[in-house]
């Protein structure tokens, strides 16, 4: 029997992929709370992490952070759960997992804290323009039901993290296609219970604090 996954997270980050990326696999693991400041940056977890953030997982001896990466590793480590890609799926299924983890969240993240990207510089950026990268999302759900298709896979739970708090927190617009493909993932039993697991947590921080 395999080891239980140690995962080392914060339930206030994007930890909460990685959560909902287990509870998906049905596999045994281990919550690591590690709290933001001293905890983070502290020996024992840059031992883990050398760029002292969240989350990471520990398994079997090897260590993988990044959640893309966690998620595609989780999704080989557990065959059993049927969330790796096909044959048939895999290009569809790498392609967009990966311009989620670059060009989607870095569109993002330029649109809402960074720097304005001038209409020169978008050749020389990977995301080109914010409106292409949302575009280009957008056109896959009008397409598909789910990121490979017609069949939910952990592509899924990455992409599909981040349409959710893109629609939540206002970094994506309400375009019918992400609001139908938001409210098809918001079902799955494993969402459900990770984000409770992660809301129960961020509550009882919060009691502890009053």
């Amino acid at each position: 029997m395999s080891e239980p996954v140690v995962f080392y997270t914060n339930p206030m980050s994007r930890g909460q992929i990685v959560r909902w990326a287990l509870e998906e696999t049905g596999a045994a693991y281990e919550t690591v709370i590690v709290e933001y400041g001293a905890d983070m940056k502290a020996p024992d977890y840059l031992a883990i992490n050398p760029m002292g953030k969240v989350p990471a997982i520990r398994h079997e001896g090897r260590v993988v952070t990044e959640a893309a990466a966690v998620c595609a590793y989780l999704a080989e480590a557990f065959p059993e759960a049927g969330l790796a890609p096909t044959a048939e799926e895999r290009a569809a299924y790498w392609r967009w997992l990966f311009f989620a983890a670059g060009p989607l969240e870095y569109a993002i993240a330029f649109r809402f804290m960074g720097p304005e990207v001038q209409e020169e510089q978008t050749a020389r950026i990977g995301f080109g323009t914010y409106d292409d990268a949302v575009g280009a999302v957008d056109d896959l759900l009008e397409r598909n039901d789910y990121v490979c298709g017609r069949r939910f896979t952990m592509a899924d739970v990455f992409v599909g993290s981040h349409i959710e708090w893109g629609l939540e927190f206002d970094t994506l617009p309400k375009r019918p296609a992400f609001e139908a493909y938001a409210a098809r993932i918001a079902t799955r039993e494993a969402r459900q219970r990770a984000r409770e697991i992660d809301r129960t947590l961020i509550a009882e921080r919060e009691a502890a604090k009053a």
